[in-house]
This record gives structure tokens, C-alpha cells and sequence, in this order.
């Protein structure tokens, strides 16, 4: 069985953000980590995969193709703040430039070529917002064309040129689809958001069709995200699939009579797809997670990973079913076994979904997610693994406030986080300890992100539940970090918390920050000096407090890293640190 180091040093494609496939199939360009940097790597006609070696620094994401294929657009973090620059690499001549060098403001990774090559469509924050400009390849400046005034995400152009199709944050965690005209039309033409019976949707991933006369997307009608289809010319939507589950990524084959997307069932994935007017079909490579399809002749490549393999990119024939792995990053499955999906009694009754990876029933570590607007499910996670390979017990809970379980669930958290998903990872000491999955007292607690700001929350609500808790890129005091972050990450927590002036004392009383005189057990806290989400100052501020109160405490701070840290040497040492920590005060006999 590989050692923590050697599973943390396994490399993985990217799985955050899309990679792109050439408009005559030859080649998939992706991010991988596979030398211990985000760089872009390629795969020509199946062939092992080769690094494009870009001259210029930066980690390398979201690689999209130019229509011609001839150039590829691409995002760079220089610092791990997130504050992406905009690069093109041009194949003919084999130069790569920054189109947004110097700037003081930050763009999304996700941009959009126009249709002849020569504009990318791009979300700045240049003037203190993220919203939508149009950048020339040739070096001139970018203006805007639309400001949603809501941060936005993504951006899409049609292949005709017509339409640029742009996901924004709208209400709570919801997204909203607005499409902005920005060819040449006949007479006046307006921005149109999608509506289903004269409401804004909450829609997001909007993908064209071949022909630009049709905009699918992934949106909640009742309960769950349905696929949906928007008619440019009718503006009429029609639904796709409306069954049990979220549905999201759609994505067009080539010709545009056909579409497939991702149907998520728990921690469970596959690809769905129907030809028009045809049957519907599903195929998967196993029972993990599918992610970022795309069609090409008569295959869809995919991301895959699972318990056993870290994110790689794979294509499977649409008529066999035949899978075939494009790039691999492990040579041995490590053989970890599958988590168990199970439900325990919350603190109010309610049942609490989660994954339970079972040890030998004495220590356990209660692993919180980030997001909140994610959850655990069969992923490559080597901590969790790891830990559980050596005996622990791991519940990683899917707390109110998770995707996956439908919005009502989603949505349970908003104007309490830091509440009810606090009681709801809690209430997990107590399904361990009845069930004989561990023992009093030898019960930590862990999370990366919202799950670090969690894992305060326990320390400080439920002080005596816990043998000690590791919080990974925390953050602890709403007012203070609100006041620090940008204006996106603001209008996030405002949606989610009220407005901070009047619903202050609610934003006090879920600040952990404010209470660390409860504290009983050991603290470890581990940041990045540029994180954007949860700044280094929130932990530093703490550890300060903590040790001024006489409590025992460890602060772990990394140069030039963010939220993501980017250096696998900074990994390597921050996890290790955090394994250490947990091994102390769960071995430690009392």
C-alpha cells in the first residue's frame, strides 16, 4: 500500500475546469499536474500524452481552442490568489503571449472564442465586478459589452457570432443565464434571461448547438437541476429529462441531433445521452464520478475518477460501450475500499447523508467538505484513504447546505450556516460512538475551506465532543473576511447571510472567531499566504487569540500558495503536517 507521500505525489487532470478537444479531433489539450505544476499537456490521435511546454510562468488552466484550432486560450495563476490572466499560444509559430499582463484586477478562467478567431470573449473584474468584455487576440485592450450586475461565471459565444450566452450568481447559491446579443441583428435587439413560467430560472452550464438555434442548459424546475433546451427564435424551453437526480454539464454532439450531459445518483455518476427523438442511453466507466463530457464523431471523452483512480481523461465508444483511458496518471490501483453511503439521526431527527470509510472501530476522523455547495462522493481522495487504510474511521458527512440531495437540502443552511450544518457534522460523534465505529474522546475533527470555517464551528460549539480538529484554509470571522474579499465572494455572502450591518449579531454568533475561549482541544490551522476566500489574516488573527488564551495551538502558513495550493512540495508538507496532528491527538492514550 503507497505511504502518504507517495499518494499525495500521484498526479491528476484537472477536474475543476474543462480541457478542450481540436475542431478536427486530433488532438485533447488539459491541464495536469503531472511534474508537480498545473502546465498544459496534449494527446495527439490517442498517443501518450506530451507537455506543449509553454514559455511562461504560471500555473496553466482552461485551455479552449481557436476555431481554426490553430491557437489555444488559456488561464494563468501566477500567485494562487486567483486573479487569472488571459494567454493565447499560437501553434504555427510556437509563441505564447499574455493578453492581460500587469493588471490589477482579476478575470474567471472561463472564456470564449468568437467565431472567426480574432475576439475572446472574457469575465473581468476590471472595474470592481465580474461581468462581460470582449478582449482582441491582437494585443488591444478589452471593454465591456454587458454588466449582468451579478458576478458572473462563464461565458459562451455562439457559432454564428450572434449571441454570447453568460451564467451569473443570482439568489442563495442559484445561477442565472442571461444571452446577450453581440452580432450583427436585424433592428433592436435585447438581452434575454431565461424564465419557465415568467421566473428567472436557475440555470447554469449553458452549452450551443451546432447551429446556434438552440441553448441547453442544466436548471431546477421542482427539486433537481432537469437538462433543458431554450429555442433562439421561439423562446420556448423544452425539457430534456425531468427524472429523479441533478442532471448538469449537457453538451451537443457534433452534427446537433443528439445531446448528453451527466446524471449524478449520490455519490454515483454517469453519462446519459439521446439522439433526437431516440432512446435514451447511459453508459459509465465505473461507480465514480463523470465529469466535463464532450462529443466527437462517435465517441464522448470524459473525466473520470474513483476511490482507486485520480481524475484522468478517457473516451468511450458510443455504440460499444468500450472504455479507453487517454491518460493515466497511476500505474496500480491502490486497492482502497469503497466508502459505504449511510444516513445518521441529526440533531433536530433529521437524516444526514454521508460517506463512512469503516476502521477498527477506536479512533475516527470527521472529515467536513468544502463549498458548501459540493459534497462528497466516490472521488480520488488519498487523505481520506490513507487514513482509513491505517484504521481510522472517516465520516465524511454531506451537511445541510450539500448539492446532491436536491435544493430543498441545498438551500436548508442559507441565513444559518455555521448552525444547522454544524449541528448536522456534530451529530456524526454520536452515530460513531452508537455503533461502535469509535470511542469517546478518540473522535477528531478535519475540513478544507467552508469545512475549515466548520471545523471551528465544532470546536467551539461542541468543545468536549472532540479529541482535536485540523482546519485547512479556514476562515473564521464573516465581518472581518466579508470586508476582505471580492466583490463577488461579498454578494455570495450576502445571499447566503443577509446583509452584514443588519443581520450583525447572526454574523457574530457564526463566527468562530468570537468564541475561541470555548475551546478545549488542540488546534491546527493551515493556510496560504494569497487566498482570496479565506484570507491568511483569518488564521493568523486566531492562532494569536488562541495563544494569548493559553491554548494549544499550531499555525502553518505557505508563501506564494492560495486557496488551491498550486506546489506540490507545499501539499506535500501541508498534509503530512495535518496527518501529523491527527495522529498525535488520536494516538495519544487518555
Amino acid at each position: 500500500m503507497p505511504n502518504l507521500e507517495q499518494l499525495l505525489q500521484v498526479p491528476y487532470v484537472d477536474s475543476g475546469l474543462p480541457y478542450t478537444i481540436a475542431p478536427d479531433e486530433s488532438r485533447v489539450v488539459f491541464a495536469w499536474n503531472k511534474t508537480g505544476r498545473w502546465e498544459l499537456w496534449q494527446t495527439t490521435n490517442g498517443k501518450e500524452p506530451t507537455p506543449l511546454s509553454l514559455k511562461i510562468d504560471g500555473a496553466q488552466f482552461a485551455p479552449k481552442f481557436s476555431p481554426d484550432g490553430s491557437r489555444l486560450a488559456f488561464a494563468l495563476d501566477l500567485d494562487g490568489s486567483e486573479s487569472y490572466h488571459i494567454a493565447v499560444h499560437d501553434f504555427n509559430t510556437d509563441t505564447t503571449t499574455d493578453l492581460t499582463p500587469d493588471i490589477l484586477y482579476a478575470h474567471q478562467p472561463n472564456v470564449s472564442w468568437s467565431p472567426d478567431g480574432q475576439l475572446l470573449a472574457v469575465l473581468s473584474e476590471a472595474k470592481g465586478q465580474f461581468a462581460l468584455y470582449i478582449l482582441p487576440t491582437d494585443g488591444g485592450g478589452e471593454h465591456m459589452i454587458r454588466n449582468i450586475f451579478h458576478p458572473c461565471w462563464d461565458a459562451v459565444w455562439s457559432p454564428d457570432g450572434l449571441w454570447i450566452a453568460v451564467e451569473s450568481e443570482a439568489a442563495a447559491s442559484d445561477r442565472s443565464i442571461h444571452i446577450v446579443p453581440v452580432g450583427r441583428h436585424k433592428g433592436k435587439v435585447y438581452t434575454t434571461q431565461l424564465l419557465w413560467e415568467g421566473k428567472a430560472l436557475n440555470a447554469q452550464h449553458p452549452a450551443w448547438s451546432p447551429d446556434s438555434k438552440s441553448l441547453a442548459f442544466s436548471a431546477e424546475v421542482n427539486e433537481w437541476h432537469d437538462i433543458g433546451v431554450f429555442n433562439i427564435e421561439s423562446q420556448e424551453i423544452h425539457w430534456v429529462d425531468q427524472s429523479a437526480g441533478d442532471k448538469t454539464q449537457p453538451v451537443w454532439s457534433r452534427s446537433g441531433d443528439g445531446i448528453g450531459w451527466i446524471q449524478a445518483e449520490g455519490a454515483k455518476t454517469s453519462f446519459k445521452f439521446q439522439k433526437r427523438g431516440g432512446e435514451l442511453h447511459q453508459i459509465k466507466i465505473g461507480d465514480g464520478c463523470h465529469s466535463f463530457p464532450q462529443f466527437t464523431s462517435n465517441e464522448v471523452v470524459l473525466l473520470y475518477e474513483d476511490v482507486n483512480r485520480p481524475s484522468d481523461l478517457w473516451k468511450i465508444n458510443l455504440e460499444s460501450g468500450d472504455a479507453t483511458q487517454l491518460t493515466k496518471s497511476l500505474a496500480e490501483l491502490p486497492g482502497f475500499a469503497l466508502p459505504e453511503e449511510v444516513w445518521y439521526t441529526g440533531k433536530d431527527g433529521v437524516q444526514v447523508p454521508a460517506l463512512l470509510y469503516r476502521g477498527n472501530g477506536r479512533q475516527a476522523v470527521i472529515d467536513i467538505h468544502g463549498g458548501p455547495n459540493w459534497h462528497y462522493s466516490n472521488l480520488w481522495s488519498p487523505m481520506m484513504s490513507h487514513m482509513a487504510a491505517q484504521g481510522w474511521t472517516v465520516l465524511a458527512p454531506n451537511y445541510r447546505g450539500s448539492t446532491g440531495y436536491g435544493k430543498k437540502w441545498q438551500n436548508a443552511s442559507r441565513y444559518d450556516m455555521g448552525g444547522v450544518d454544524t449541528d448536522d457534522c456534530a451529530a456524526g460523534v454520536k452515530y460513531l460512538i452508537d455503533n461502535g465505529l469509535a470511542e469517546k474522546g478518540k473522535i477528531a475533527v478535519t475540513g478544507r475551506s467552508h469545512g475549515g470555517f466548520l471545523t471551528m464551528c465544532c470546536l467551539t460549539m461542541y468543545p468536549h465532543l472532540f479529541a482535536g480538529g485540523s482546519a485547512v484554509v479556514p476562515f473564521l470571522n464573516w465581518i472581518k473576511s466579508h470586508k476582505n474579499s471580492r466583490e463577488d465572494l461579498q454578494h455570495w455572502n450576502i445571499e447566503n447571510m443577509g446583509d452584514p450591518e443588519e443581520n450583525r449579531e447572526l454574523w457574530i454568533s457564526r463566527s468562530p472567531y468570537f468564541f475561541l475561549d470555548r475551546v478545549v482541544a488542540p488546534v491546527q490551522m493551515i493556510c496560504g499566504e494569497n487566498d482570496p476566500r479565506c484570507p491568511a489574516s483569518e488564521s493568523i488573527d486566531a492562532h494569536d487569540k488562541l495563544k494569548n488564551l493559553g491554548k494549544e495551538v499550531d499555525l502553518h502558513l505557505y508563501k506564494g500558495e492560495g486557496h488551491s495550493f498550486l506546489m506540490i512540495e507545499n501539499i506535500l508538507d501541508a498534509e503530512t503536517k495535518r496527518l501529523e496532528f491527527l495522529k498525535k491527538i488520536l494516538n495519544d492514550e487518555q
